[in-house]
C-alpha cells in the first residue's frame, strides 16, 4: 500500500459532484470507492486500503465474496422483489435459520426490515403493544402510559422511534418531542434501573408500568463498552419481577461479530441471560440492506397482527438470498473460530504497541476499541487512511475496529504495523 498524502484527481472530481447532489447529512465523504476484494477496497484513483471497519460491521464476508455474489446473481435472475402480498422460499428459509441460530424457543417468529433502525422500530412498537397488556394486569395504574427504559450512551438508530431510545443529545434535541414514555437509565448502574422500576405506581407522581428495557450488550457507538454480565443479569431479574420485556439490540454485535452468533450467547457478556426479543441487521446479509426482529415465543410474537406493522421491501428475496449465503459461509468456513482468534490477536497486538498514544483495549471477537491518550481519534484515523488503513474514530479518544469476519492473521499484523507508526504529536480533533 502506498501513502496517500492528498486526494487524487478522480476522488476530488467525484466529491465535488457529491456535494452538489447529496444532502449534507454525512459531511464530506473521505474517499469515493470503486471496488473491493476480500478485506481490501480501492478508490477511484486506484489507491488500495485495508478495511478494518467493514462498512461499520456490515461486510461480514468482506468484498465480492464469491458465495455472496453467486447467491445474489442467481436470485436476481429468478425474482428480485414481489411485495409482501407474496412470500418467497429464501425469505422463509432465512427466518427459520435465524430462529435456529438464536436458539429461540418454539413459537418464535421473525419480522424483517431493511436496517437496524427498522428492527428497533419494530421492537419499540412490539413493546408498546405489550405495554397495553400490562394495564389489564395492573388496572390500578390507570391511564398512565407504559414505559420503555433505554440506556445512557446507547444507540438504536435515527428514525424517530429508534431515536427516542438513542441517548446522544446532539442528534436527538433538534427533533424533540420524540416518542413519549421512553426514559433513560444510567448504563451499568443497577440502582438507576431499580429506581425507574420503582416509579411505577399510584399517586400523582407515579408512572405507568415498564413495558420493556432495551439495551446493547456492547455499546458500540459509545466506544465499544460492554455493559457487564452482572448488570445484564440484574436487568433480567428486574424485568421478570415486573413483567417487563428485555430487548437486546444485536444490530452491531450479532451475526458472529463477537465470536458467537449473537452476543447474548456469550456468558461473559450476558451472564447466561435469555432475552425476550433481539434485533439484528448490519452483518446479516453481508452488505445487502437488511434488518429485523426476533420475538422469542408464541405469546410475544402474536402481538403483531396483520396491518400492525410492515414494509414494502422487508424480507425481499435478494436480501434473503444474500443473508442465507452469508450465514452458510460463516458456518462452512468456521468463521466464528476465526473471529475469536483474530480478535485476540488484534487486542493483544494493540496492547503491546510501543506507542504512547494507545491505552486501554476493550471488546469481544472482532468488535474492539483502543483508548487514546488524548482526543485525537479523527486525526489518527485520517493518518491511517492516508497510509492505507481504514479504522473508525468512534469517540474523540477511541478507535473502533470491526473488520470482515474473514480477516487473516496477516491482515491483523498489517493493521498493527500501520498503527505502530502513527505520530504521537497529532493534534486534538
Amino acid at each position: 500500500m502506498s501513502d496517500k498524502e492528498t486526494l487524487g484527481a478522480n476522488d476530488a472530481k467525484w466529491l465535488d459532484s457529491y456535494k452538489n447532489v447529496h444532502m449534507n447529512v454525512f459531511g464530506t465523504p473521505l474517499r469515493v470507492m470503486d471496488h473491493g476484494q476480500g478485506t481490501r477496497i480501492w478508490d477511484v484513483d486506484g489507491n488500495e486500503y485495508l478495511d478494518f471497519l467493514g462498512g461499520i460491521a456490515v461486510n461480514a464476508l468482506g468484498y465480492a465474496h464469491p458465495a455472496w455474489v453467486k447467491a445474489i446473481a442467481e436470485q436476481a435472475a429468478k425474482v428480485g422483489h414481489t411485495s409482501n402480498y407474496f412470500a418467497t422460499e429464501p425469505q422463509i428459509e432465512l427466518a427459520s435459520k435465524l430462529i435456529e441460530l438464536a436458539e429461540a424457543p418454539e413459537g418464535s417468529h421473525v419480522y424483517f426490515g431493511n436496517s437496524g433502525a427498522e428492527g428497533n422500530e419494530a421492537a419499540i412498537k412490539l413493546a408498546k403493544l405489550y405495554g397495553r397488556t400490562l394495564h389489564g394486569a395492573l388496572p390500578d395504574i390507570g391511564g398512565k402510559p407504559a414505559r420503555i427504559l433505554a440506556m445512557t450512551h446507547g444507540f438504536h438508530g435515527r428514525t424517530l422511534g429508534a431515536l427516542s431510545a438513542t441517548w446522544k443529545p446532539v442528534i436527538r434535541k433538534q427533533f424533540e418531542p420524540l416518542v413519549p414514555a421512553v426514559e433513560f437509565v444510567e448504563a451499568g448502574n443497577v440502582e438507576s434501573l431499580q429506581r425507574a422500576f420503582n416509579e411505577t405506581g399510584l399517586g400523582r407522581y407515579g408512572k405507568g408500568p415498564v413495558a420493556a428495557v432495551i439495551m446493547e450488550l456492547i455499546q458500540g457507538e459509545a466506544g465499544v463498552v460492554p455493559l457487564g454480565a452482572d448488570y445484564v443479569k440484574a436487568a433480567r431479574e428486574l424485568c421478570d419481577r415486573n413483567n417487563a420485556l428485555l430487548i437486546i439490540d444485536e444490530v452491531q454485535t450479532g451475526i458472529g461479530r463477537t465470536g458467537e452468533w449473537f452476543a447474548f450467547q456469550r456468558e461473559d457478556l450476558s451472564g447466561g441471560v435469555i432475552p425476550d426479543a433481539i434485533t439484528f441487521a448490519k452483518g446479516v446479509a453481508g452488505g445487502f440492506p437488511m434488518g429485523g426482529l426476533i420475538a422469542f415465543g408464541e405469546k410475544l410474537s402474536s402481538l403483531f397482527t396483520p396491518g400492525s406493522h410492515g414494509s414494502t421491501f422487508a424480507g425481499n428475496p435478494l436480501g434473503a438470498a444474500a443473508a442465507l449465503a452469508t450465514l452458510k459461509t460463516i458456518e462452512d468456513d468456521d468463521l466464528l473460530a476465526n473471529v475469536e482468534a483474530r480478535g485476540k490477536q488484534l487486542r493483544d497486538g494493540l496492547a503491546a504497541l510501543d506507542n504512547p498514544l494507545y491505552g486501554e483495549v476493550r471488546g469481544r471477537g472482532l468488535l474492539d476499541a483502543v483508548q487514546l491518550s488524548h482526543p485525537c481519534a479523527h486525526a489518527v484515523a485520517g493518518w491511517a487512511l492516508e497510509h492505507g488503513l481504514i479504522v473508525n474514530a468512534v469517540a474523540p479518544n477511541a478507535l473502533r475496529f470491526a473488520p470482515p469476519l474473514i480477516v487473516s492473521e496477516q491482515d491483523v499484523d498489517e493493521c498493527l504495523n500501520v498503527l505502530a507508526k502513527v505520530p504521537t504529536d497529532l493534534p486534538n480533533d
